[in-house]
């Protein structure tokens, strides 16, 4: 009897350290993603929504959880950003505005220092996005962002200022939709 009331208390103590998917708007997010030889745990998960449509589904993945948005913003260590397309409406013009209106609320309109990567980073998105498509931004430390779809890697772009920006468009003191950033965030 002691010993089934040791696995009992053994498992009850496990349990915070174990991770759960999350499922939302039909999509479940995996609760790990690699990192090259890490791997991230997923700090959280939203859907992005624009007027009354859904648009992706977007998770935070980290080497262990984190609700300090500018933490998360300002550190080298690995992590990524998973986005999940769940509507048709999505277009790859659409896209790009979108995320070029993201990095200048990231930035305050500052990304004059970045804007030669910020173009690379649009130009990944010229063939067009389906409902569907699974878009990764994975922050590899002194590598730089590596930014793949459907996991085919696309590019690799080198620069800390360049992944804080990114990543900024969800986390940032003005994201692109607050809801998302605090569910991202795991709150």
């Amino acid at each position: 009897m002691r010993d089934f009331f040791a696995f009992i208390t053994f498992t009850f103590l496990l349990l915070p350290l174990t991770t759960v998917a999350i499922e939302k708007g039909g999509i479940t997010m995996p609760d790990q993603l690699q990192s090259e030889n890490q791997s991230l745990t997923l700090n959280g998960a939203g859907i992005r929504n624009k007027f009354i449509f859904d648009i992706y589904v977007a998770g935070l993945y980290l080497p262990e959880k984190n609700s300090n948005a500018s933490t998360i913003i300002s550190s080298h260590s690995p992590m990524a950003i998973r986005l999940h397309i769940i509507s048709s409406k999505i277009t790859s013009k659409k896209f790009s505005k979108a995320t070029r209106q993201g990095f200048e609320k990231s930035t305050n309109n500052n990304t004059k220092h970045i804007s030669t990567q910020i173009d690379q980073f649009i130009d990944i998105f010229s063939e067009p996005i389906m409902k569907g498509d699974i878009i990764e931004f994975i922050n590899v430390y002194e590598k730089g962002v590596i930014v793949t779809i459907n996991g085919i890697e696309k590019a690799v772009i080198p620069s800390d200022e360049f992944k804080s920006a990114l990543f900024g468009i969800w986390l940032s003191d003005n994201p692109i939709q607050v809801q998302l950033k605090e569910a991202m965030l795991g709150k």
